[in-house]
């Protein structure tokens, strides 16, 4: 009996040792306690697309106490996203607006959804078939109900806003059921004065010039510009048509005249106009008239929108070069023209892939 016991004893005392030593080198393996603490601070980091400023940024995850966000949550936004309630249907603030804007997450302020892709699912919830960034949210089994669902919850808070149903509209055939009391809405006038403020900051005190290319569909071509020191800001719109404010669908039809362009700010001191020309060439096929792979239509033109005679000789001396160096086998058909008004796309196809995590166009 006394043998066992000691046995047991000794297996013990074996086991403690083992996980210490284990232990031991797992903190020295990582760097001690400084690599275990960075480790940490990187968990508590989310990779937060930022509609306002276009572009994905780091943001510090939002964790606190139930005594916290009952101050700071009213009673049913409390019950939403912090106990996963569901507001009664047809009864949310938001279920019936239409105005044009973004929806943020009612706690952290994590932008969420884009007016543009609300739609009335006749469900009784606010609808929409996309987030503005697939790394804005999370999605994860809820298994509540004797069927499973799939939760959505912000990233950045981890507050519950609804679920996504596969029976959603096209493109993406989803249906993102969320309830009103975990959103807060900011309309498309105070959305423009925060990216106004956003551009001022970003070219306070420097001397920026203007910058506008047609290479065919608008989305890939605004990687390619955005990723270039001393470009300042991007946008993707239309010019050079003859319809004032063209919508997507109309510019698709071919009717309007327009291209489908990214207009560029940025900083000559940083980039020179003959490089954003390069990249222009480079990213895309200017022997082939109206057309850029599988898109066709006078929208997808290759063009160059120059805005002073500076940047239209410029042009028409790389094509020039271009042509005569054989890189080419067939005619550069590359307009040059001048610049006319430019019309600022919908906002679901600013920074278009970027929001999706991809360089590149893919089939969806």
């Amino acid at each position: 009996m006394k043998r066992n016991l000691w046995l047991f004893m000794g297996s013990v005392v074996a086991a403690v040792l083992l996980f210490q030593l284990i232990y031991s080198h797992r903190i020295t393996a990582g760097g001690g306690d400084d690599a275990m603490k960075q480790e940490g601070n990187k968990a508590d980091m989310k990779e937060i697309y930022d509609a306002v400023q276009r572009k994905i940024v780091w943001l510090e995850a939002v964790k606190k106490s139930d005594e916290e966000w009952r101050k700071e949550l009213t009673p049913m936004q409390f019950e939403v996203t912090r106990r996963q309630g569901t507001e009664r249907a047809f009864s949310g603030e938001y279920y019936r607006n239409q105005r044009p804007g973004l929806y943020r997450c009612v706690a952290c302020g994590t932008d969420l959804f884009e007016s543009a892709v609300k739609y009335d699912s006749g469900s009784g919830w606010p609808s929409f078939w996309q987030p503005v960034s697939e790394k804005n949210v999370m999605l994860r089994a809820d298994h509540r109900l004797l069927s499973e669902r799939t939760e959505v919850v912000c990233a950045r808070c981890g507050a519950h806003l609804g679920h996504v149903f596969d029976d959603g509209p096209d493109p993406t055939g989803k249906r993102f059921c969320i309830n009103s009391a975990a959103l807060a809405f900011t309309d498309e006038e105070a959305l423009t004065e925060e990216r106004h403020a956003v551009e001022v900051e970003q070219t306070a005190a420097v001397d920026t010039q203007q910058a506008t290319f047609a290479a065919g569909c608008f989305w890939g071509i605004e990687v390619k510009f955005a990723a270039v020191e001393g470009v300042l800001t991007t946008a993707v719109g239309y010019m050079g048509g003859n319809t004032a404010d063209p919508t997507y669908p109309q510019v698709c039809t071919g009717d309007t005249g327009h291209a489908e362009v990214v207009h560029l700010t940025y900083d000559p001191s940083r980039v020179s106009y003959e490089k954003l020309l390069e990249v222009f060439f480079d990213a895309h096929d200017p022997t082939t008239l109206n057309r850029q792979g599988p898109d066709i239509g006078s929208q997808y033109r290759s063009a160059v929108f120059f805005h002073n005679e500076a940047q239209r000789r410029s042009a028409e001396t790389l094509k020039q070069q271009l042509q005569k160096s054989g890189r080419f086998k067939k005619p550069i058909v590359t307009e040059i023209t001048p610049a006319s008004s430019f019309y600022r796309a919908e906002e679901y196809h600013q920074r278009y892939l970027e929001k999706r995590g991809l360089q590149v166009c893919r089939p969806e």
